[in-house]
């Protein structure tokens, strides 16, 4: 069993087309592949009303509630909700690291969504943000290269990024941080 997985989206994900009908909130928790489980749907979905009824859902099945933001555009109402966590999607944009300051200040943890297949630039990254090691694109990078020299920089989280049930895995991004001798920062210890 995975210690923790906080980034998994479902059905509420509804523009990512990657997503299966299958992968709903009900079947995440029933799996139990993790001791810690964490949701993140795109925030984009979860606007005009949808959030509390995505919460109630997440909480009831005794998940933790995060959502993916992506970039600027979206935090200062992501800000706004009753959530554990955040994924953010930090492009090489500057917009995207100056808005880091809006999550960061709602004290909540703030997980930088694989960082090496959004072209990130680590070196602008704020030292209080978590680094994801992504099962889906750890590969699509020379990893070693990208996430070595920050290792001792940052607190690393490994995470399926799961769209389909049988993503609810991290082999591959247990590997990178393995080869890289990073340890696996436990967001709710």
């Amino acid at each position: 069993m995975l210690q923790q997985d906080l980034h998994i989206h479902t059905t509420y994900s509804k523009s990512d087309s990657a997503v299966v009908p299958e992968q709903t909130i009900s079947l995440v928790a029933a799996v139990k592949h993790a001791r810690m489980v964490g949701i993140s749907d795109h925030f984009e979905n979860l606007v005009d009303g949808q959030f509390q009824t995505y919460e109630r859902e997440v909480r009831q099945a005794g998940l933790k509630v995060g959502i993916e933001v992506d970039g600027q555009a979206w935090v200062i109402e992501a800000a706004r909700c009753t959530v554990d966590y955040y994924i953010f999607h930090c492009r090489d944009r500057d917009a995207d690291y100056r808005s880091l300051d809006g999550l960061l200040a709602t004290r909540r943890p703030v997980i930088i969504a694989h960082p090496n297949a959004l072209d990130t630039d680590l070196n602008r990254i704020p030292t209080e943000c978590l680094i994801e090691i992504n099962n889906r694109y750890i590969w699509r990078s020379d990893w070693k290269q990208f996430y070595g020299p920050f290792r001792d920089r940052f607190k690393f989280v490994l995470s399926s990024d799961a769209h389909q049930p049988n993503w609810l895995g991290q082999a591959v991004a247990q590997y990178a941080a393995g080869r890289l001798g990073v340890e696996e920062h436990l967001v709710f210890q």
